[in-house]
């Protein structure tokens, strides 16, 4: 070995040497006991000894969060059951047919007239089901044990009948209603021939023709009064579900221009018509107590009778129109003859307060009893030919303290305003609808002149 050192280089022998001796000195240099050190204070370990070892656990974060990982478990959703009825329950659909009720139905289901009379039996909802009608639908789903769980039936194009057999086995049902939307629409009229016409032409239906006559029929006779060129406007609700037209709502505003006299009418959150000014619409008496075709004789001092032909005086008037053709009071009051005779036929005589008497003549039949209290607009009899008639018409007479007036131009009693605080609230709304009335009136004029 040292012979094979000696025969190196002498720059190797050096670096072997200095190698060497960085070796020796690290070998002398004293080693220092372990020890362990926690919050300053140092212990030594001894050799053999077991110790308990406390350990931190750090969780480690990402650097851009400066706080620590907080992990939440989802507990799992609980699914309430309620009554209603879903699109994913299997509904078989039966139509109601001409014969047809509920016994019936529910056997062509499958079902028993035990489950019939137990939902009947359920509350006053389900009892609804018992107004069904031909061209309606019943729709019915069973449950895993054949027992009927839903029910469904539509009672309109806004309200669905739901029934539901709940866990205690018992039915229970809801009337689920769609929301409405209204908005507002106005349409105008020229009388050419008619009113009912110029109604039509307006793009009116039956029912709102019928509403404007009754709004203004204390003013206005329909039958004799209307002119060529008379116009009317009227805003009124048209009513949407999802989008989808259903109908038209309430009027809301209308005005009507008879021979040059303006009339308007403004609908009050307590569902009566007012003036402008605040005064109800509704008279004491209405003009006439029928919807008649047209007047067959009118109030004269000396009018030849069509049967006997002597003259005499006739004082009332007679309303030609179809037998069974409602008759109503034309105001409030109290039943005080209500009988037959020879030449009145079945008649009907009403007191209105100590003043007025009105008398109903010829009817059909009578719907009144004597000593009844009536109110404006009921019905209390029905078009006849009873007496002695030529044909089907109501004799309507109309006294005041005992003397006989014509019903047509009597002047009637004023009818009431509105209390000062309701009239406040009121007059902004009615001159809203004022302006829009005038300058739908006025566009419609226009229209018309083009």
């Amino acid at each position: 070995m040292v012979k094979a050192v000696q025969k190196l280089p002498k720059k190797h022998k050096f670096f072997i040497l200095g190698f060497s001796s960085l070796m020796l000195g690290l070998t002398l240099i004293p080693v220092e006991q372990a020890t362990a050190s926690k919050d300053n204070n140092t212990k030594v370990l001894e050799i053999g000894k077991r110790y308990n070892l406390e350990l931190e656990i750090v969780k480690q974060t990402p650097k851009t969060q400066t706080s620590p990982v907080k992990i939440t478990v989802e507990q799992p959703k609980v699914t309430e059951v309620t009554s209603e009825l879903t699109s994913a329950v299997n509904f078989k659909n039966f139509k109601v047919k001409k014969g047809d009720n509920l016994a019936i139905i529910f056997k062509r289901a499958g079902f028993s007239a035990k489950t019939l009379h137990k939902l009947i039996s359920a509350d006053k909802n389900t009892k609804k089901l018992t107004q069904i009608h031909p061209g309606e639908t019943l729709s019915f789903a069973k449950n895993a044990n054949g027992e009927l769980s839903q029910l469904k039936y539509i009672l309109n194009r806004t309200d669905t009948l739901l029934i539901n057999l709940n866990i205690q086995g018992k039915y229970q049902s809801k009337i689920q209603s769609k929301t409405i939307e209204k908005r507002t629409k106005s349409s105008s009229g020229l009388i050419t021939s008619n009113f009912w016409n110029a109604g039509v032409a307006a793009g009116l239906n039956d029912k709102q023709i019928m509403n404007l006559a009754d709004i203004f029929g204390w003013d206005i006779d329909f039958a004799n009064d209307i002119r060529k060129n008379d116009q009317f406007t009227l805003i009124y609700e048209t009513l949407f579900i999802e989008g989808d037209y259903i109908g038209s709502g309430q009027v809301l505003a209308a005005e009507f221009i008879n021979q040059g006299e303006k009339y308007n009418a403004i609908l009050h959150t307590d569902g009566n018509f007012y003036t402008a000014q605040g005064r109800s619409m509704k008279k004491s008496f209405l003009r006439a107590p029928v919807n008649f075709k047209y007047i067959s004789s009118s109030f004269n001092s000396r009018r030849k009778h069509p049967v006997t032909g002597r003259v005499k005086a006739h004082r009332g008037i007679d309303y030609a129109a179809p037998t069974g053709t409602p008759v109503v009071s034309s105001g409030d009051g109290k039943v005080i003859q209500s009988g037959r005779s020879r030449f009145n036929g079945n008649y009907v005589f009403i007191q209105h307060r100590s003043k007025y008497v009105t008398k109903y003549l010829h009817l059909h039949k009578r719907k009144v009893k004597k000593g009844q209290k009536v109110k404006q607009g009921q019905l209390i009899g029905t078009v006849g030919a009873t007496g002695q008639v030529t044909g089907a018409h109501l004799h309507y007479e109309f006294l005041v303290n005992g003397v006989h007036r014509n019903p047509r131009t009597v002047k009637l009693p004023k009818s009431q305003s509105l209390p000062k605080s309701e009239l406040a609230k009121f007059k902004p709304i009615a001159n809203d609808y004022l302006v829009k009335l005038n300058r739908n009136r006025e566009l419609q004029l226009s229209m018309v002149n083009l």
